[in-house]
C-alpha cells in the first residue's frame, strides 16, 4: 500500500486490523515511524562523494504518506545528499514493479546498463537486475561502503 491508492488512516486501520491490534491514527503513526532508527553518516558521505565526483546519485523507496511527509523533515541530510528522491507514493507504483524502476530510468535518461541500485529486498534485487541494472543485495551496514572501497 505505498503506490498512493489508500489514504493513511485506511492504510493504518487496515493494518492494525490485520495485525489485530487496536490503536488510534496518532498511536499508529508514532510508532510507523520507529522504523527510522539512525542516519548512516557513511552512505551519506559516499551519496556526497559521487555527487562531487559529476555522478546522478537518487534515491528509490517505497514508502507511504506518513513517510513521506516524516524522514525528509527529520533526516534533511538524505535529501541534500542525493539529485533526487523517487517515491513509491508519488509515483503510484512500487517495488519490485518492473515499471517503477523504467519510470526513474527514463526521468534519469540512464540506460540500465549504467545503473547501480542498492537495496535490502531479494525481490527488488532480482526485479533490478532482470532490467539490465547492476544490484546490490545491501545486507548488513558494511555493503554499500565495501562496493565503494573494491
Amino acid at each position: 500500500m505505498s503506490g498512493g491508492e489508500v489514504s493513511d488512516e485506511e492504510f493504518a486501520a487496515r493494518l492494525c486490523d490485520e495485525m489485530g491490534i487496536a490503536l488510534s491514527f496518532e498511536q499508529f503513526a508514532a510508532g510507523w515511524q520507529a522504523v527510522f532508527v539512525a542516519l548512516r553518516p557513511e552512505v551519506i558521505a559516499i551519496m556526497q562523494r559521487l555527487r562531487n565526483e559529476g555522478h546522478r546519485v537518487v534515491v528509490l523507496s517505497n514508502t507511504n504518506r506518513l513517510h513521506c511527509n516524516y524522514w525528509p523533515q527529520h533526516y534533511p541530510e538524505v535529501a541534500a545528499a542525493a539529485d533526487h528522491l523517487y517515491l513509491s507514493q508519488d509515483l503510484g507504483l512500487r517495488k519490485p514493479e518492473p515499471a517503477i524502476y523504467q519510470r526513474v530510468l527514463e526521468a534519469e535518461n540512464t540506460p540500465a546498463e549504467q545503473a547501480v541500485f542498492f537495496d535490502d529486498h531479494p525481490d527488488n534485487i532480482a526485479a533490478a537486475r532482470a532490467l539490465g541494472m547492476t544490484a546490490v543485495w545491501v545486507t548488513d551496514r558494511d555493503t554499500v561502503p565495501a562496493y565503494f572501497a573494491a
